[in-house]
Order: structure tokens, then C-alpha cells, then sequence
């Protein structure tokens, strides 16, 4: 398995922190907010690889943290120079299949956000399911449900539909940003583009290959933290405690 993480993005709300810094290199703690989550997933012992997808301004600071980390690392620059200019989650991943010749199950994460449980707990499903897989969480908000990509789940687990940023929420489970895919279903990343799912929101391209095929969602045991401004950034360093063991 080889792990995608999305850092491509600009994180015009952090300024000035990310101006000239990309967020996921911001420290929580002792540790960088990708540190924390690689971490995590070396002691799964799963992950052969790591491709971290940035922009033509952030691939220099991930190419200098790479230099930090044990194991397979690889920055790709997508090409891009501006917030206006980016290509989307789900084009970004299609760029480092085709650049990187991928063939392999995938795990697509974001970045920018963190976990206080294993993602160790994560794969065991996806493996035990035998298909593409995805996290799930109760969100009561309904004006936050508005800007996330919101499930609607059988009773098996399986997706029996998935909106991103949906006018009226047909349930309250929320799907973040990590996802597995297997290799099956990563080869057909540009079939879901050329079919018309989104681009930008990495969640697009599930809510199509779930109307094509199977695709599960685990209940997370944990919270996430999701590092979309200053206030939140703020919040996280303060109440942040790690993976718990």
C-alpha cells in the first residue's frame, strides 16, 4: 500500500502563518501536523511509500522535511502557483497515479488535519471489508454539514450515497478526508473525472465510485481536528494530546 497526502493547497485563511509556509509543516506541539499522522502509520508497518502532492511554492519545504524522515518519501509539484490556479484534490491524485505509474491499494489522506486514534484501526476494516473504504462521524450541525461531504449508509456499512457540501443534508455523517482505495478502484481516479465527479474536494470522487461500486464507511472510535483557520489551529495546539495508545 502506498500512501497519497494532499497538500496542495494555499491555506489563504492561516495567513499570515501560510503565506510563505505550508500548512501542514505548522507545529502541534513537538511535532508538525504531518509528522504526527506519518507517525502514526509507520507503526501500522503497511505503508510502503509516501507521496506528498504540493504546489510549485510549498514542494521546496516538504522537499527539505523529507530529508527529516525515515523510510520512502516522495514530493510531487503539481504545477500550480496560486490558490485561483489549483487543480483539485481529485485531479491531484490522478496526477501522481499517471506521474508515479501507481498500481498499488492507496490510502488518500489530507495534510492538514488530525487524528487522536490510530488510523491502524482504519486499515484493519478496509482489509477486512475487502473493498474501498472511508471514515465517518455524527455531525449534528447542520450548517456544518452544508460544507462537508455528508453520507447516507446501509446497514452493512456500505455508502448508499455521498453528497459534498450538500443545500439539505440527508443524514448526519460526515466523511473526512481519508480514504482507502483499492488498487482496483484507484485506476479508475480519471474514469471518475472524465464521468464528471468534482475535482476539488477530495471527497468527489467517492461519492462517485460509490454509486459504481462498493464503498464502506467505519464509525471513527475518536475526534478529528480539522486546521482550517487561526482560531482552530489555535484551538488544536491548545487541546491536542496526541494518538492514544
Amino acid at each position: 500500500m502506498q500512501c497519497l497526502v494532499l497538500a496542495a493547497g494555499y491555506a489563504t485563511r492561516l495567513y499570515p502563518l501560510t503565506e510563505n509556509y505550508p500548512k501542514p509543516l505548522l507545529k502541534v506541539g513537538e511535532k508538525t501536523i504531518l509528522d504526527h499522522l506519518l507517525d502514526d502509520l509507520d507503526g501500522t508497518g503497511a505503508i510502503k511509500r509516501y507521496v506528498v502532492i504540493s504546489n510549485r511554492k510549498f514542494a521546496p519545504h516538504f522537499t527539505e522535511w523529507a530529508k527529516t524522515r525515515p523510510g520512502a518519501v516522495t514530493v510531487l509539484d503539481d504545477g500550480t502557483t496560486s490558490n485561483e490556479g489549483r487543480l483539485g484534490a481529485v485531479r491531484d491524485v490522478a496526477f501522481a497515479i499517471r506521474e508515479l505509474s501507481l498500481d498499488d491499494d492507496l490510502l488518500v489522506i489530507a495534510g492538514d488535519n488530525l487524528l487522536d486514534f490510530s488510523l491502524a484501526r482504519f486499515l484493519a476494516y478496509a482489509k477486512g471489508k475487502g473493498s474501498s473504504s472511508v471514515l465517518r462521524y455524527f455531525e449534528p450541525s447542520v450548517d456544518r454539514l452544508k460544507k462537508c461531504g455528508v453520507l447516507e449508509i446501509g446497514s452493512d456499512d456500505r455508502i448508499l450515497s455521498m453528497v459534498e457540501k450538500p443545500a439539505e443534508p440527508r443524514s448526519h455523517w460526515c466523511c473526512p478526508p481519508f480514504y482507502f482505495f483499492t488498487r482496483a478502484d484507484a485506476r479508475r481516479v480519471e474514469e471518475g473525472i472524465a464521468s464528471g465527479c468534482g475535482v476539488d474536494a477530495p471527497g468527489s470522487f467517492i461519492a462517485w465510485l460509490s454509486s459504481v461500486s462498493a464503498v464502506y464507511a467505519m464509525e471513527m472510535p475518536g475526534r478529528r481536528y480539522d486546521i482550517g483557520d487561526i482560531r482552530s489551529y489555535e484551538e488544536v495546539q491548545k487541546n491536542y494530546r496526541g494518538i492514544e495508545k
